[in-house]
């Protein structure tokens, strides 16, 4: 309590002194001509109201276009060209179980009990072996796709946001997963969709030439997918200007 007291009673002293200094410094205002006169204040503009524009609206499938640019498929043969050896492994393992399970289904009713469990327990173990290398070849192989789609996704935002704001777009939507958009309904009028326009857009911007076609059997090793699950962190273009 004592020591509140003692900085108050510092803090008003203080208060006089400098009130004291600068009623020496500066000269005394006039007072005002009426008990109830306010001093004059800077006059203040009042903000103008916001007033609505006409709405132009566009929608994009972003992961399809980056998907689309000749920079995104060229990463995508990539990716499988890599993993051609390791799918090759697979499916020539998947072969030979299948080989195994036939010759047991075909083997004659003298065989002996200790063999048939000595060829199961081998078909078994192989099996094993198939999906284990099958889920770890596509694990990773996910994962470089979705590193590889990171790369191009982020320069071809870029080519969207100049492009909406360049042709007056006031608000962009992306319809690229449907199970995660907000999307309920949109019109199949193709001029408000600029997916395309975009991928030409960076296509030219890139300079980078159309790849070859894939080969029908390039894929991810054990399993046909070709594009990456999408991730929370995919980067999107911005729906502001």
């Amino acid at each position: 309590m004592n020591r509140n007291l003692v900085l108050v009673s510092a803090l008003s002293a203080g208060l006089l002194t400098s009130a004291a200094m600068a009623q020496t410094a500066a000269p005394t205002a006039p007072a005002p001509s009426s008990p109830n006169a306010a001093a004059p204040s800077a006059s203040r503009t009042p903000p103008a109201p916001p007033q609505a524009i006409p709405a132009k609206i566009a929608l994009i499938a972003f992961e399809q276009a980056v998907f689309a640019t000749n920079e995104g498929q060229k990463a995508v043969q990539d990716v499988q060209k890599k993993y051609e050896p390791k799918k090759a492994q697979i499916d020539t393992l998947g072969k030979e179980v299948d080989s195994l399970k036939k010759q047991l289904q075909s083997a004659p009713a003298t065989l002996s009990d200790q063999e048939r469990a000595t060829r199961l327990k081998n078909i078994d173990t192989k099996e094993k072996e198939l999906n284990r290398d099958a889920e770890d070849a596509n694990n990773a192989y996910q994962a470089d796709l979705q590193e590889a789609y990171g790369k191009v996704a982020r320069k071809v935002s870029a080519t969207v946001q100049n492009y909406v704001a360049q042709n007056g777009y006031t608000l962009l939507l992306d319809v690229s997963n449907q199970q995660n958009s907000n999307v309920m309904w949109a019109s199949q009028n193709p001029n408000i969709d600029v997916t395309m326009a975009v991928v030409e857009a960076y296509n030219t911007a890139s300079g980078v030439a159309a790849p070859p076609p894939s080969a029908p059997s390039a894929g991810a090793p054990g399993a046909p997918a070709a594009r990456p699950r999408t991730a929370p962190t995919t980067p999107r273009p911005s729906t502001t200007r």
